[in-house]
């Protein structure tokens, strides 16, 4: 068997086994969708009525999880810099009593949209089929349906929107020139005021990890 041959046949062998290049490259547009799960780290003021602890001292509220369709997508300005959006379909939170109105169970309901955009770095050369990335941005979270229920059926309620700092990490690993799958971690600065009728004021920081897992698909 000839040299030639030989070595002809070890470099068919390793570009059988290589993966294919899978660059991303400035002026491609990069489409994400999957599962969101939004995990709030909440806490709350103290409610009180009047100025006073009339609920008890440390009458508080706290907001559950919630999973939904998300969709990213991403414009690569150059072959390691690109700028991102997440949005998702409305997610949906049940804002129950905690510290000394734990015992009152769900109080209200909401659901919020959350836009966030960021700028993204690719660190990995763009022929990489696996392509971690960072970002960092801006969260606007409106919401909207806000409803009393249970010991508070019958006020009104109201939350403010918020507008705060988002940071990322996520990975894509691409199975072909086009197609891959996606996982990537957010946390988001959310802050609100809720206005219940009888009751003052009082902050919430909802300030969620969000997680996503789904799919890759570049055009």
């Amino acid at each position: 068997m000839s040299r030639t041959f030989k070595l002809s046949v070890m470099a068919a062998a390793v570009m059988a086994f290589a993966p294919a290049a899978h660059a991303f490259e400035a002026g491609d547009f990069i489409l994400r969708a999957g599962a969101v799960h939004v995990a709030p780290d909440d806490s709350s003021d103290a409610i009180t009525v009047g100025g006073l602890p009339a609920l008890g001292s440390d009458a508080r509220v706290a907001v559950d999880s919630n999973t939904q369709l998300g969709i990213r997508a991403t414009y690569m300005f150059t072959s390691n810099i690109g700028v991102g959006l997440l949005g998702a379909t409305p997610f949906k939170h049940n804002i129950s009593g905690a510290g000394d109105l734990e015992a009152a169970g769900k109080l209200a309901e909401t659901k919020h949209l959350p836009p966030t955009l960021t700028l993204q770095y690719f660190p990995m050369h763009s022929s990489s089929a696996l392509q971690p990335f960072v970002g960092v941005g801006v969260n606007y979270t409106t919401f909207f349906e806000e409803k009393t229920t249970g010991a508070l059926s019958g006020l009104e309620i109201e939350l403010d929107d918020s507008v705060g700092v988002a940071a990322e990490i996520g990975l894509d690993y691409m199975l072909s020139e086009n197609f891959g799958l996606n996982a990537a971690v957010w946390w988001a600065d959310i802050d609100t005021t809720a206005k219940v009728e009888t009751l003052d004021e009082f902050d919430v920081e909802i300030d969620p990890m969000v997680y996503m897992v789904g799919f890759t698909y570049k055009f």
